[in-house]
């Protein structure tokens, strides 16, 4: 099964130099033991550009679909044999990038 493990922060690009010395070391657990599908930080909400293109209305505006003050910073894409491995293996990932996470079931996996 895939998992989408989501990083949860109210900045971007704000890992210390330790938290990011733990999450490429989790990184690295996640490759060795065959986790590791894809994982990216992801740029402020500031510079997003929400687009609405449904019944070809062109709608284009700068800015987050929603406006909050914590917003999803990075993310991992995993493999594990089950919900509860992929709950497990996000607690290590919290625990590396000193942030929240949320944890998700790819559809159609």
């Amino acid at each position: 099964m895939r998992f989408l493990i989501s990083v949860f922060d109210t900045a971007s690009n704000s890992g210390t130099g330790n938290e990011m010395a733990a999450i490429d070391a989790f990184n690295e657990m996640l490759q060795e033991h065959g986790h590791w599908i894809f994982a990216c930080g992801v740029a402020a909400p500031s510079t997003a550009t929400t687009i609405d293109n449904r019944d070809d209305a062109g709608l284009t505006n700068a800015g987050p679909v929603n406006n909050t003050t914590e917003f999803q910073s990075g993310f991992w894409i995993i493999s594990a044999e089950s919900r509860e491995q992929a709950e497990a293996l996000a607690a290590q990932g919290s625990k590396a990038c000193n942030r929240k996470v949320e944890v998700r079931t790819l559809l159609g996996s």
